[in-house]
């Protein structure tokens, strides 16, 4: 009979239960698969969280040796079986629901149990062999779910940070490299969808590159904040069953492993339950969010048209906008970008709600956090390659149309207070919106200032670049 269709009997506080041979998982995990099945979505679909556990455990070994609390054999399994894991090997055997009950113990006990049967394989020992090396007497000597759990979590959060903050990087440069194409070209700016003053397309362009320049700043903040663990710090904190000298050596090997700025948190007992980590790493996306749906909906906006929209610009067609409505096109990066951007709020929503329920000593939900987030964050990073490659890089603006919007503006008007006054301006521009014409003719008709003086003034451009009073500077 194939080790397909053979099981092992296996036992747990509740009793006994047949695991399949062919699978690294044990009891707990084989019960978790069975209480959960909710979402659809495993943890093993989430291979920051695998790695990052997967170097949790590995650090705890390392220190676990050092102290003698592991022989050298057995810890040398377990570091070898960790390693797998973190180079991808094993993905498979972490089938427990992202929505599992427990504030992260079936994790644990799945990841346990998968290092112990892999770390019995290369010691020689069959799996199942747990009077060899045992997932919890041995794998988990010196832990508990509430330490590494949170610890795993908050790795794979930093390793989230890399992809998305390379692509915040990219989005921002190819704005900055459309505003350097297009810092001499002039429309107008609008302040609530009505008419302002002139600014250029670079302008407009570069204040999007700025806002994400911003939210890479965040992220480099909320490092040292994720980058501060409490291992050691088992069950409530008081560290029950942990050798006193396991956090300072776990800590210090966790570091050296990841080249993080890993620390030990001040205040066991108050890190078990502190959960501002995540409320900084959520905020911060959900501020990355905000900034890349105000450059959508920007876009889409300008690219209103062809014949009744601003039009100020047009981004790239990239299918059919109507299986009715021949030659429409529709804006459907932007659009994409926009949804993405929904969903994001629904997770800083879902993540404040589950941070704010931990209760006494401990919260119980670190698993949808850490779920939300890492979906989340994947989710930004594949949208702004998307817009980026699809949308921004191919923008092409319509510099005749925006031009003309800046000199038909009537708000141009207010380059004219500091010379005749904001009453006489604001004749001038009245009478420019009720005539249908442009404030340079209105004013010259109503002011005694030279028609040169005026065109300078008046000059679209100069004003976009905070220039519109340089005339009369240097008449003082």
């Amino acid at each position: 009979m194939s080790e397909q269709n053979t099981t092992r009997l296996e036992h747990d506080c509740i009793g006994t239960k047949e695991v399949p041979n062919h699978v690294y998982w044990g009891i707990h995990t084989q019960r978790a698969i069975e209480n959960f099945p909710v979402s659809g979505i495993t943890d093993g679909q989430h291979p920051e969280l695998i790695r990052a556990y997967a170097t949790v455990k590995r650090a705890c070994a390392i220190a676990n040796e050092e102290l003698g609390l592991l022989d050298h054999t057995k810890a040398e399994a377990i570091r070898q079986a960790c390693q797998e894991i973190e180079l991808g090997k094993l993905a498979d055997q972490f089938p427990v629901d992202v929505m599992q009950g427990g504030a992260g113990t079936s994790a644990n006990m799945n990841m346990n149990e998968v290092i112990a049967n892999r770390a019995l394989e290369i010691a020689g020992h069959k799996r199942g062999d747990y009077a060899y090396i045992h997932p919890n007497d041995d794998v988990n000597e010196s832990q508990s779910t509430n330490d590494t759990y949170p610890a795993a979590c908050k790795l794979a959060l930093i390793d989230a940070i890399g992809p998305l903050a390379e692509a915040t990087k990219k989005l921002a440069k190819a704005f900055h490299d459309l505003a350097d194409k297009h810092i001499n070209d002039v429309t107008i700016g609008r302040t609530q969808l009505q008419d302002a003053v002139p600014m250029t397309y670079g302008q407009e362009f570069h204040a999007f590159a700025t806002l994400l320049k911003s939210d890479l700043a965040a992220f480099d903040r909320v490092v040292p904040l994720l980058a501060q663990l409490n291992l050691g710090a088992t069950a409530i904190g008081t560290g029950i069953c942990a050798d006193l000298r396991f956090r300072k050596s776990a800590t210090e090997h966790l570091a050296r492993i990841t080249g993080l700025p890993i620390t030990a948190a001040p205040d066991p007992v108050a890190a078990m339950t502190d959960m501002g980590a995540y409320v900084a790493t959520s905020a911060a996306v959900k501020s990355l969010a905000v900034h890349l749906k105000k450059a959508a909906d920007d876009l889409r906006l300008l690219n209103s048209g062809p014949r009744c929209g601003f039009n100020d610009l047009n981004v790239p067609a990239r299918q059919a906008g109507s299986s009715i409505m021949p030659a429409k096109v529709n804006p459907v990066i932007p659009e994409c970008v926009n949804q993405c951007c929904f969903t994001i709020f629904g997770m800083d929503v879902t993540v404040n709600w589950a941070v704010a329920e931990g209760q006494l000593q401990l919260n119980a939900f670190d698993p949808v956090m850490v779920h939300e987030l890492l979906t989340g964050m994947a989710l930004l990073t594949r949208a702004m390659t998307i817009f980026r490659t699809n949308c921004v890089e191919d923008i092409e603006i319509n510099a005749q149309i925006g031009r003309a919007y800046a000199q038909s503006s009537p708000s141009i008007a207010a380059a004219l207070n500091h010379y005749i006054g904001y009453e006489k301006a604001a004749d001038i521009a009245a009478e420019a919106v009720h005539s249908g014409r442009s404030v340079r003719e209105v004013a010259g008709e109503r002011t005694d200032l030279p028609a040169e003086q005026l065109d300078e003034i008046l000059d679209p451009i100069r004003l976009a670049r905070g220039l519109g009073q340089t005339c009369r500077e240097h008449q003082e």
